[in-house]
């Protein structure tokens, strides 16, 4: 082995193939109208190209067969599925079907326009008074994209002059919106709250306004900040707090009222709550809920939800039938999180570092490099375990992981088996044979 960790053999292929993309860039330099010549296009090739000499497979965009939950098909076989947010298996309930269906029937397929204009329809509102009731605030709104919901929200609040403090690990929706907004970004270490108020002490008398940026849980991770010392920070500091439950609804707290319910805070010591239609409510977009005056102002002036084609409304008489579900069915989110306790617990008495999961419904394995992660995964999906790698740069080259995500429909004996082969198998793939 080199000083690298590559062998002989692995690390000439790695060398022969940049030095062959490098030569081609080198050729397309001239050409200024050539995508290859920007500097991220260049990254990703050279990525690209070391992870073909190491000859690992491309993890991402096979195709599945079906509705995915705590099972899958891909490629006419059958997998344990560690891959999808379907938290609560509702993706492919009969009621959520049935109510899609008539919504098809009724409205089409498309809103066919935005909502200010002629898009608007009944279902819309529905929706909207429903998580509206969820978070006991005055008012929601429903866009057409979660990523959308953070970019367009935060780059329409927040201008020139203020400050938005936020999590390390927050969503890069986040992060484009903070960008957008064209505000002073400050990052603070991932759930330390010490740092953040020192941070937002220092910033706030110089900024006109101030904006708190957390998620209920973190899909990196799997664990949870605390969220009523984030409450009395933004009070003490004139902040806004924003918090982003897209993993949260429908998993945290006895019936899946998120984060607030789970710590005992009550909602309405959160400024703006923020979800995703595309995990627990088995249907695609984002909202935002919260003070009647601020929702009101969005659903005017937003760039992305005024300029945008309205939410379909098959996907809002989805989301809206499977928000009734969760209310009515709390079991769900109880079986939710035995299993995922049940799964973390059968690692961590494996000796798995699984970092600081809270074990709801997110588990990562670290695997201290890309390249084992990208082994690991490889090796699981050969046995019929389908887990996908978070390599660099997505995070940090030393916390690559594999990670799992949990549902209410797996087996718990096909828990303890997926937790037995990832064990077996990442005993057998050390960080030296994964680069080797």
């Amino acid at each position: 082995m080199t000083g690298s960790g590559l062998s002989a053999i692995a690390r000439q292929a790695l060398l022969q193939r940049l030095a062959k993309r490098r030569a081609r860039q080198e050729e397309e330099g001239a050409d200024a109208r050539s995508f290859s010549t920007l500097p991220a296009v260049r990254d990703y090739a050279l990525v690209r190209d070391a992870m073909g000499a190491l000859d690992l497979p491309n993890p991402f965009f096979r195709p599945h067969e079906g509705a995915a939950a705590g099972t899958t098909r891909i490629g006419n076989a059958e997998y344990v599925n560690f891959a999808s947010y379907n938290y609560l298996g509702l993706n492919a309930d009969p009621r959520v079907l049935a109510a899609a269906q008539a919504a098809i029937e009724r409205y089409g397929v498309s809103a066919s326009a935005s909502r200010i204009v002629s898009g608007e329809r009944p279902v819309h509102g529905e929706l909207e008074r429903a998580i509206a009731d969820h978070y006991g605030t005055e008012e929601a709104l429903a866009f057409v994209s979660g990523h959308a919901t953070n970019v367009t929200v935060i780059g329409h609040l927040m201008g020139p002059r203020d400050v938005i403090l936020h999590d390390a690990a927050i969503h890069n929706s986040c992060v484009e919106g903070a960008r957008l907004s064209g505000a002073r970004r400050i990052p603070f270490p991932h759930n330390d709250a010490e740092a953040a108020e020192r941070e937002l002490a220092a910033a706030r008398r110089s900024a006109g306004r101030a904006l708190i940026l957390i998620e209920g849980h973190y899909s990196m991770d799997g664990d949870v900040p605390d969220l009523a010392r984030f409450v009395a920070m933004a009070r003490r500091h004139d902040a806004w707090l924003m918090v982003d439950e897209a993993h949260s609804i429908g998993v945290l707290g006895r019936t899946g009222r998120g984060i607030s319910e789970e710590q005992g805070v009550p909602p309405d010591a959160v400024d703006i709550w923020m979800g995703t239609l595309s995990k627990t409510l088995a249907a695609c977009g984002g909202y935002v809920a919260g003070r009647r005056v601020l929702i009101d102002w969005l659903r005017h002036t937003a760039p992305g939800f005024v300029y945008s084609v309205g939410l379909p409304p098959v996907l809002a008489a989805s989301a809206l039938e499977a928000l009734h579900i969760l209310h009515a069915e709390p079991w769900r989110v109880a079986r939710l999180r035995s299993n995922t306790r049940r799964f973390l617990d059968a690692l961590r008495a494996r000796g798995l570092d699984t970092g600081h999961s809270a074990g709801h419904a997110i588990v990562p394995v670290m695997t201290g490099s890309s390249v084992r992660a990208g082994r690991l995964s490889a090796a699981l999906f050969e046995r019929g375990i389908n887990v996908q790698p978070i390599t660099f740069p997505a995070v940090p080259e030393r916390a690559a992981r594999l990670r799992f995500f949990l549902s209410s429909t797996h087996e718990p004996a096909a828990l303890d088996e997926a937790a037995a082969t990832v064990a077996s198998i990442a005993e057998g793939v050390t960080p030296a044979e994964a680069l080797g």
